[in-house]
This record gives C-alpha cells, sequence and structure tokens, in this order.
C-alpha cells in the first residue's frame, strides 16, 4: 500500500502521485453484491440544486457491504482484496462454509486466505469481529457500532483506528481517530486491526479532471464572489474579504456548532484535539 511518483511526461503527472494497487487481487467486483448507484448531480427531487460542487465523474456500481458482522461463529475465508471506488479503504471479498458470499471493510494485514470470525468468544486477531466488552484493554480496532445491532459506523475510513482505553460498568472508553475520548456499550461489536489503504492520505491528484472523474465539480472561493453571493465577496482589486464565514453567515475559524444539549455529549469525556 505504497504511493508512487510518476515521471513527469505531462503537464497532469508531474506533480501527481497514485497508490500502487499492490496488495489488490482481482480487478471483477462479485455481480451478487453490487447495487446500482443513483446520481442527483447535488439535486433534489424538484431538480432545485441543494448541494454544490456535484456532478459527472464516473459511472459506478455500490459494493454492499457488511458492516454489522452478525453472522457470529462461522469462519469466513478471505477469496480477495479488491478496489472500491465508493470509499478510501480497501475491501475484502470474504465467503462463509454455506458459501454465501459478504464484502467486509478490509483491515491491514488481511491475506487471501485466512480465515475470519465474528463472534463473543472469538481471538482479538487482526479481521475478528467481537463486542468491546470480550476485547483486552489496548486493544486496536476499527468498523465500530454506535448503537448494538446497527452496524459499525466508526473509524471505517483508509487507515483509521480507535483504542480501546478502559472499561467502565457497562461502557468502553475509546480513543477515536479524532483524538476524542468517548464512552461507547461494552455489547457494540468492533473489527479488530487499522483499516487498510493508509498511504491514501498522501496521493496527490495532480491536475483538476481527476477530481472531475471523482465527481467534484470546481468549488468557487468566496472572496471571488460579488457581495450578493457571500459574505466575503466584492470589493475593490483582490480584497481578502474580513471574518472568514461560510455562504449564510455562519464563521469559520472557532465557533462551536456542536448542540449543547445532545443526548451523547454525556458520553464524551475529552474533546478532539484543537
Amino acid at each position: 500500500m505504497a504511493v508512487k511518483k510518476l515521471k513527469p511526461t505531462s503537464a497532469g503527472q508531474r506533480f501527481r502521485s497514485a497508490p500502487t494497487f499492490e496488495e489488490i487481487t482481482t480487478a471483477k467486483p462479485e455481480k451478487s453484491l453490487l447495487e446500482p448507484i443513483k446520481r442527483t448531480g447535488g439535486r433534489n427531487s424538484q431538480g432545485h440544486m441543494t448541494m454544490r460542487y456535484i456532478g459527472g465523474g464516473h459511472k459506478r456500481k455500490y459494493r454492499v457491504i457488511d458492516f454489522k458482522r452478525n453472522r457470529f461463529d462461522a469462519p469466513a475465508t478471505v477469496l480477495t482484496i479488491e478496489y472500491d471506488p465508493n470509499r478510501s479503504a480497501r475491501i475484502a471479498l470474504v465467503q462463509f462454509e454455506d458459501q454465501e458470499k459478504r464484502y467486509i471493510i478490509a483491515p491491514n494485514g488481511l491475506k487471501v486466505g485466512q480465515v475470519i470470525v465474528s463472534g463473543n468468544a472469538v481471538a482479538p486477531e487482526v479481521g475478528n469481529a467481537l463486542p468491546l466488552s470480550a476485547m483486552p484493554i489496548g486493544t486496536i480496532v476499527h468498523n465500530i457500532e454506535l448503537t448494538p445491532g446497527k452496524g459499525g459506523q466508526f473509524a471505517r475510513s483508509a487507515g483509521a483506528y480507535a483504542q480501546l482505553v478502559a472499561r467502565e460498568g457497562k461502557y468502553a472508553v475509546l480513543k477515536m481517530p479524532s483524538g476524542e475520548m468517548r464512552m461507547i456499550l461494552s455489547t457494540c461489536i468492533a473489527t479488530v486491526g487499522t483499516v487498510s489503504n493508509a498511504s491514501h492520505m498522501n496521493v496527490a491528484l495532480g491536475k483538476a479532471g481527476r477530481r472531475r472523474w471523482l465527481g467534484r465539480r470546481p468549488r468557487v472561493r468566496g472572496v471571488a464572489m460579488n457581495p450578493v453571493d457571500h459574505p466575503m465577496g466584492g470589493g475593490e482589486g483582490r480584497s481578502s474579504g474580513g471574518q472568514p464565514r461560510s455562504r449564510n453567515g455562519q464563521f469559520a475559524k472557532g465557533l462551536k456548532t456542536r448542540d449543547r444539549n445532545k443526548h451523547s455529549e454525556k458520553l464524551i469525556i475529552s474533546r478532539r484535539k484543537k
């Protein structure tokens, strides 16, 4: 999972870096686990643009991922490690003994032919999924449930992980990818290991066209707009624009936007790093 620099044979190649894809074992996805993706272009059901800078991009199929890992005590063999165009992490195709196939988020170090299992009493080894109550303190985990049975919601992107640092009553204390310390019910299931493709953060697209292939249209700076379009617009010449803020006037630097009455507020022990 390294990043390669390319020879500058064109202007677009000069500053581009790309993943090596050395861990990918097949280019063809499992057909039974594919679903169509409806593309909106940032428009709602009335055709009005509700999200800017979305549109175009390469056509994709969605890979149905098993975030729940709810087939307990059923060993599954890793068949392939695959690229997923819908996420930064790699995915793994696993097959159970009854021939059922599922995709999971591939942790770093998972190999083809490896056997993984979910359950309450399984070993805390890479790729295995088990409740936080059954893990040793200090275990590195990803794909963490927030509500028991709902499926993993935390630490799912490339290179992400959280660490189990303590247990207090019915809660487990996790240090999240952001640095936040937070309590989660011990009955929630997480997968052992770090999410694959950690070098994703080092990839440089190199040219605007590659960004368009990902479905992201050009983003216009607020200071380049007119006063009617943005609070930071207008001015004579190249004006700096004043206090950084969003299009609707909300300050961008330092304004706390989290609801103080949110139900999960009491579960947060310490905030993320500033």
